[in-house]
């Protein structure tokens, strides 16, 4: 008896791609749009408990939505505030690296003169590649300060998504019951429900990581001797959002900053080592700790999904391809025809995949084969 079901035809798949091409170009067209609405959509899940809360203690929903919204956006307006004044600071050390990239080509050309090489042509080629070097680095601190406005700017509409979400939700969920009348309500409801879930306990698991972090990273600089402590030890830990990547990347700047404002290379190291320790209990105890298995991605979808949605809506794209791809998940696993599709999102140590390695034994697989044929 034939087990195996028929492929999908070649214009079935054929639709769907063509389906997939049209979505995604329409994504990246309407980034503005959608990046916006798709945070003001994590950010709604977020605020839903304190809304349904007011409204039981007897505020009116509107009431609610806008304490709500106006406690969220001052504390997102704090944290763009401080980070913008701690951004601003970093002016000061760009005298200090040209200073000390001076110093470096000096030794180098020393070193290099005792081979009968030209020192002086090597000291004036260099020192002229630092102050380019130097000038291009302060002209992109200053378009990523433009940057970041332009991008909250293009965030002015959230608080109104948030409020309209948050007030229309009862109508929003008849529709999804509408949409979806094949399907059981129970079932709906459960896959929302699982939805809330994961986006809550993804974005507050993170921000509390994200606090345990930077402390522990800024305590770190600030016993090293690092200046600017505060901000190169959150913005590593802001950058653990990414993983794997995020990591590198937040640990190499003020392994440099030591570098360029220490005598010693011993203070490099010991940022280096501080941070290797604090990523090792980052990895390991503190993220499954707070976050748990909210977002139980396998590394290799991680990482995809990264590189995809940065190049689909940059910075912004990076951060939300986590929750975004946790949430598709939780869709897949609700529908049969999708589920395969959960399946391989997700975690790699599932009990499916455990009891498949059990179990799978591969002569029985090739005489069940070679039995058919």
């Amino acid at each position: 008896m034939n087990t195996f079901k028929k492929p999908a035809s070649p214009r079935s798949l054929a639709g769907t791609l063509v389906s997939l091409v049209i979505i995604v170009y329409i994504a990246y067209m309407l980034e503005d749009v959608v990046v916006p609405f798709i945070v003001a959509a994590l950010f709604s899940f977020l605020l839903y408990p304190v809304c349904n809360y007011l409204e039981t203690k007897g505020f009116p929903r509107v009431i609610s939505i806008i304490i709500s919204i106006i406690l969220i956006m001052a504390l997102v307006a704090g944290l763009v505030y401080a980070a913008y004044t701690q951004v601003i600071s970093l002016d000061d050390l760009f005298p200090q690296m040209e200073s000390r990239f001076n110093q470096w080509v000096g030794d180098l050309a020393g070193f290099l003169g005792n081979f009968g090489i030209n020192k002086e042509q090597i000291i004036t080629e260099g020192q002229k590649h630092i102050s380019d070097a130097v000038k291009s680095g302060s002209q992109f601190l200053g378009s990523t300060i433009g940057g970041t406005s332009n991008f909250l700017v293009s965030m002015a509409l959230m608080p109104l998504y948030i409020f309209l979400m948050l007030m229309y939700r009862d109508f929003l969920k008849t529709f999804v019951f509408k949409w979806l009348k094949d399907t059981s309500k129970h079932k709906i409801v459960a896959t929302i429900n699982k939805v809330k879930t994961v986006v809550r306990g993804y974005i507050l698991g993170l921000m509390l990581v994200i606090l345990i972090i930077g402390t522990l990273n800024s305590t770190a600089l600030y016993v090293i001797g690092i200046e600017h402590a505060l901000f190169f030890g959150f913005f590593a830990a802001f950058l653990a959002i990414l993983p794997y990547i995020g990591v590198a990347i937040g640990s190499a700047l003020p392994i440099l900053v030591a570098l360029i404002t220490k005598d010693s290379y011993l203070s490099a190291l010991a940022v280096a080592a501080s941070f290797a320790v604090i990523q090792f209990l980052e990895g390991n105890f503190i993220t499954p700790y707070v976050v748990g298995n909210q977002v139980s991605i396998n590394a290799l979808v991680a990482i995809t999904a990264l590189l995809l949605f940065g190049k689909l809506w940059g910075i912004g794209g990076m951060i939300l391809a986590l929750p975004v791809t946790a949430i598709l998940k939780v869709i897949f696993d609700a529908s049969p025809r999708l589920e395969a599709w959960g399946f391989l999102l997700g975690d790699t140590e599932n009990e499916d995949v455990k009891n498949v390695k059990k179990n799978f034994k591969f002569r029985d697989f090739y005489g069940a084969a070679k039995k058919k044929t």
